[in-house]
């Protein structure tokens, strides 16, 4: 290969490098692929699931005979999972629960980021007494438990969707917000970005354009993170009460209204829940440790060369 082609071409794998690279490092873990596998299977659920659900989330089971079901009943050709505690299909309010689930966790994790990556590269950059005032009022809103930060808003105010989502996506702010000021710090001092700063660059692009795909890294695997712990968040708020109210479905509610089925003989309106819940929190837990480790062992690699 010619000087001139390799110099045509190192543009390109600079470009990859921010997320390129990363994607196909993470990829070639194990850990990730299964991890990817349970996400999508659980995200299929709650997509097409409602599809093939038997009844409508708040419908009762009918008998074949015209006689409704009872609560806590087990399972039956008339009902697979058996009944909840007011008589309606556990597998059907099963297979509606999780987009309730999936989209605030989501939701919430992506405000979170945003919020948190413009505040890290903002204080990061600017340092002095403006990266002071914002990350002490960081480690202010951090001092806070996320759940009990969550629960005192949604009870001060009342339930809302929106503000559910609003409240755990504060709580994980701080969080990404040490993470990006962090990783920031020590690309702010690069050549590239004071060159940039030579030149007139506004400033906006110099956070967006410069330092921000230099620290992909170290964010993926913390939004990845946030999103299981705001899974787990967002299902106990359900199950608090303070999310979707009855007679929506919500795996999160499920386990709230069907905890006396575990003395009666009827779990499935728990376990099925918690199970889903579970392989979620794994999954995801799953995906981000294979991003993990894959940084490590990118920034390894440049480390020797």
């Amino acid at each position: 290969m010619t000087d001139q082609a390799i110099a045509l071409d190192a543009p390109a794998v600079r470009r990859q490098r921010p997320w390129v690279i990363l994607l196909r490092a993470t990829w070639g873990q194990t850990r990730t692929k299964v991890g990817v596998v349970i996400v999508l299977a659980l995200v299929a659920v709650a997509g097409v699931g409602p599809f093939f659900a038997p009844y409508a989330p708040d419908a009762p089971v009918q008998r074949a005979h015209g006689e409704y079901a009872l609560p806590f009943e087990p399972p039956s050709s008339a009902a697979l999972l058996g009944t909840d505690n007011i008589g309606r299909d556990v597998l059907s309010r099963f297979l509606w629960g999780g987009r309730s689930v999936l989209a605030l966790a989501a939701l919430s994790t992506l405000l979170g980021a945003v919020l948190g990556i413009a505040v890290g590269l903002l204080a990061a950059y600017s340092r002095g007494l403006l990266d002071e005032v914002v990350m002490r009022t960081m480690d202010v809103v951090l001092a806070f438990p996320q759940l009990v930060f969550a629960l005192v808003l949604v009870a001060t105010v009342g339930p809302s969707l929106a503000l559910m989502v609003f409240a755990v996506g504060i709580t994980t702010m701080p969080r990404v917000a040490r993470v990006t000021r962090g990783a920031a710090l020590e690309v702010v001092e690069r050549d590239y970005v004071r060159a940039a700063e030579g030149i007139g660059v506004p400033r906006r692009r110099i956070l967006f354009g410069e330092i921000l795909p230099n620290i992909t890294s170290p964010l993926v695997v913390e939004v990845t993170l946030r999103l299981t712990f705001n899974i787990a968040v967002i299902a106990a708020l359900s199950f608090l009460g303070f999310g979707l109210q009855p007679p929506a479905a919500d795996w999160g509610l499920m386990v709230n209204e069907n905890r006396q089925g575990l003395l009666v003989g009827q779990p499935w309106g728990v376990v099925m829940p918690v199970l889903a819940i579970g392989l979620l929190t794994i999954g995801t837990s799953l995906i981000g440790d294979g991003f993990s480790r894959a940084a490590i062992g990118i920034e390894g690699g440049r480390g020797r060369t």
